[in-house]
């Protein structure tokens, strides 16, 4: 029989009464985004994301959102940088580009709604929900305006933040953002959805593992296709129709260069094939935009080549970025 009292608890073993510390009761615990430096080191060092136990948490319009806030190691460290990952992915992917920052820039990498360690409400996956969270996040944080980094999908929603909400926004970078499609990608949706619907969880991995370049980054895939596993195939579906075929998605190359003509902001378009490059280049962009083809790559470009993104944002920043007129 176990007798419990404050701070020791007494078992009976036989005739034997043995006295042990009383157990801590559990706490959970939400660690700082990054490590703190040691005094005198003036040292910011990112800690690993998939080494944290936890990450700060803000409720943004009822949904708990997971985050990770690198600060600046100076006021005059320009303006931060919030990176965005795409479909079925989350923050982590972000790692080597928040490491070699870190330190530098003030980061921001948010888990979108749905994903990551983030709560999936029942409803509200499309760009401009994902948008209004982001903006609410910013607006939490006390940023400013910021230099926002998406990859696919995440190159939908921060488009969407720099439209809807363009003060918070001084200049975007898309990386094979997920609008522009044309008809032959059009033409494909309902079977593809149909599929994700039918098989779930396994199509999405099958899918998300063709988009890396046969026999390359192993890894990268293998991560992104053990996230994708585990993702909720409704958040899933309900993202992609919220890309391509909700009634105000911008996903088609038609909505596309309609919604795209409503960046006030400079863009900086990194693609992985000339014809998605081609039609960015066609679109009606801001003054100080450009687009570069990354010939060779996969979809994941930043996750194949990180070094060279994380130098051509800095190159970016310090230049149409910089001069950019304030929102």
């Amino acid at each position: 029989m176990t007798n419990q009292g404050y701070g020791r608890y007494c078992l009976e073993t036989g005739c034997t009464i043995r006295l042990r510390p009383y157990p801590r009761p559990y706490r959970r615990s939400y660690p700082r985004p990054y490590r703190r430096p040691r005094r005198g080191t003036g040292v910011t060092r990112a800690v690993p994301w998939g080494t944290m136990t936890g990450m700060p948490r803000i409720m943004v319009n009822g949904v708990d959102l997971h985050y990770s806030d690198l600060p600046a190691p100076r006021a005059d460290s320009g303006p931060a940088l919030l990176l965005v990952h795409g479909w079925g992915g989350d923050g982590g992917e972000w790692e080597p580009h928040r490491r070699a920052w870190a330190g530098r820039r003030r980061v921001l990498v948010p888990d979108l709604r749905g994903h990551g360690a983030s709560a999936a409400p029942p409803d509200g996956y499309g760009p401009r929900d994902f948008a209004a969270d982001l903006a609410g996040l910013l607006d939490a944080l006390g940023t400013g305006p910021v230099i926002a980094v998406g990859h696919s999908m995440g190159g939908q929603a921060v488009t969407a933040l720099a439209v809807e909400h363009p003060r918070l926004v001084r200049a975007l970078v898309v990386l094979d953002p997920a609008y522009g499609a044309d008809a032959a990608e059009a033409a494909r949706l309902p079977g593809e959805q149909a599929a994700l619907r039918a098989e779930g969880a396994p199509w999405a991995v099958r899918f998300v593992g063709g988009a890396f370049r046969t026999g390359t980054h192993t890894e990268a895939r293998a991560r992104h296709e053990r996230l994708m596993a585990a993702m909720d195939p409704e958040v899933l579906l309900r993202c992609r129709d919220g890309m391509y075929l909700a009634p105000d998605a911008f996903g088609l190359r038609p909505a596309a260069r309609r919604y795209l003509a409503r960046r006030r902001c400079p863009v900086l378009g990194v693609y992985s094939h000339p014809a998605g490059a081609d039609w960015e280049r066609a679109t009606d962009a801001p003054a100080g935009s450009r687009t570069e083809l990354w010939a060779g790559h996969g979809h994941f470009l930043h996750e194949e080549d990180p070094g060279r993104l994380v130098a051509l944002v800095d190159d970016w920043s310090a230049g149409p970025a910089a001069t950019a007129p304030a929102p």
